[in-house]
């Protein structure tokens, strides 16, 4: 399968050097170039690429807000970040606007094509550094009271909904279900999803489905 790449960056020496090493590749094709958040939305509509290659920090739009309206308007298209940034303050607005992935730009070139054809199968791919991060944000004492949100998305999982079916019904991205989940799980003091919808019932934070 071709994945089609729509890159976005707000400079032309890296937009260059991302087709170049890109298109070497049989299986990838760049559909487009992007200078901006706002003409990513617009390319995006008219390109209907497969992966969406996001910078965050350019002038106008930035990119976690293009990546929240592309998920939102194209559901099908995949967004992954590729940014010099790996602080928290870019990291969890990405991932909640919907990107499939967050890489940093010193990534080598055979681990990001691995990335982009992992992103287009739906497949979430962060950097080390990203991971820790965000593994750390997630961490919280046990018992801490779940969100309206948090307890949304576990009542869906408990009616045996997928991850990207609670994404659909919420308008909102996989990856942010994920997250979601994963906090809910530090939260509930449990490892996966069947012992948190369990825990939650039994401490009425969740009515039980059937009912």
């Amino acid at each position: 399968m071709t994945v089609h790449i729509l890159i976005v960056d707000d400079h032309p020496v890296v937009r260059f050097g991302l087709r170049g090493m890109l298109e070497a590749y049989d299986d990838l094709r760049v559909v487009g170039e992007a200078g901006s958040g706002d003409e990513a939305i617009v390319l995006a509509a008219a390109t209907r690429p497969d992966v969406v290659l996001m910078d965050l920090r350019m002038p106008g739009t930035d990119g976690a807000t293009a990546t929240a309206r592309i998920r939102q308007e194209h559901p099908g298209i995949r967004v992954l970040v590729l940014t010099t940034y790996e602080g928290d303050a870019d990291i969890l607005p990405a991932i909640e606007a919907g990107a499939t992935g967050y890489l940093l730009k010193d990534t080598p070139i055979g681990t990001l094509t691995d990335a982009i054809r992992a992103a287009a199968r739906g497949e979430t791919v962060l950097a080390p550094p990203v991971a820790a991060r965000l593994v750390t944000h997630l961490q919280a004492p046990a018992g801490e009271q779940l969100t309206p949100r948090e307890v949304q998305v576990l009542g869906l999982v408990a009616r045996g909904l997928s991850n990207s079916e609670i994404g659909r019904q919420l308008y909102i991205g996989e990856a942010t279900v994920k997250t979601h989940l994963l906090r809910t799980f530090v939260k509930l003091g449990v490892n996966d999803r069947t012992a948190a919808v369990t825990v939650a019932l039994s401490r009425g934070v969740l009515t039980s489905p059937h009912r």
